[in-house]
C-alpha cells in the first residue's frame, strides 16, 4: 500500500496554517509554524501572487493533508459524495469525518490521525465488538468504537486518553475516553465539521 512519508511540518508550512498533523508537537513552541511562518524550501520567503488554478489545488491539497488520505483514495471517495443526495462538497467532508481513523483520533484516543491509523493497523482498536483493522472503514449511527482491553492498559493509550480529555470531541460523537470507548450518536453534517475549509473550491477543482 502507498505510503506518503513525507516531512510533516512542511505540510503545515505550504500551507500557511496549523493542520495539527503531529499532536503534543503542534501545541508547543516547537511548532514549525509558529517558529517559521514561511513556505518551505529556498524560495519560501518570496511573496507568490496565487492563480486561480493554485488557489483550487492548495484547497483540495490542504484537505487531503489533514485526514490523511493520498490522492487516489480522495478521488475514489469525492466520487462517492458525487452519487450521494444533497451537496457534494458536504458530502465529501461527511465521508472524510466518518473514516475509522479520523474518528479515533476525535474521540481522543490518538495524537494524531497518523497515529490512529497505527493503531487500527496493529489491531488496537475494536468496532461493534469485532477487530478492525482498517483506517478507511466508515462509521454509521449506532456504531460504538473502543480498544480492546489487553490495549487499555498500554502506557502509551493511557497518555493519549489523558490528552484527550483537553480536546473537545465533536458533537456527533458521544465519547468515554476514561473508558476508550466511543458512540455515533448521528453522521455528520457540514455545521458540525470544524475544519475550517472551502469545499467548493474543491467542487469546482474536479468540476473542471
Amino acid at each position: 500500500m502507498a505510503k506518503d512519508n513525507g516531512p510533516v511540518c512542511r505540510k503545515c508550512r505550504r500551507q500557511a496554517e496549523k493542520l495539527f498533523l503531529k499532536g503534543d508537537r503542534c501545541y508547543s513552541d516547537k511548532c514549525s509554524v509558529e517558529r517559521r511562518a514561511y513556505g518551505p524550501g529556498m524560495h519560501g520567503k518570496r511573496r507568490k501572487k496565487e492563480s486561480e488554478y493554485l488557489i483550487h489545488l492548495k484547497e483540495k491539497q490542504k484537505v487531503r493533508t489533514v485526514y490523511g488520505v493520498l490522492e487516489s483514495q480522495f478521488r475514489k471517495t469525492y466520487r462517492s459524495a458525487e452519487k450521494m443526495k444533497g451537496v457534494t462538497g458536504n458530502n465529501l467532508l461527511s465521508l472524510l469525518e466518518r473514516r475509522l481513523d479520523n474518528v479515533l483520533y476525535n474521540m481522543g484516543l490518538a495524537n494524531s490521525r497518523a497515529e490512529a491509523r497505527q493503531m487500527i493497523g496493529h489491531r488496537h482498536v475494536i468496532k461493534n465488538g469485532i477487530k478492525a483493522n482498517i483506517p478507511s472503514m466508515l462509521v454509521y449511527k449506532g456504531d460504538v468504537i473502543s480498544l480492546k482491553e489487553k490495549s487499555k492498559a498500554v502506557g502509551k493509550f493511557k497518555e493519549n486518553a489523558d490528552a484527550g480529555k483537553r480536546r473537545e470531541a465533536p458533537s456527533w460523537l458521544e465519547v468515554d475516553v476514561d473508558n476508550f470507548k466511543g458512540v455515533v450518536k448521528e453522521l455528520p453534517t457540514r455545521d458540525t465539521i470544524a475544519l475550517k475549509v472551502n469545499e467548493r473550491l474543491i467542487v469546482e477543482w474536479y468540476s473542471r
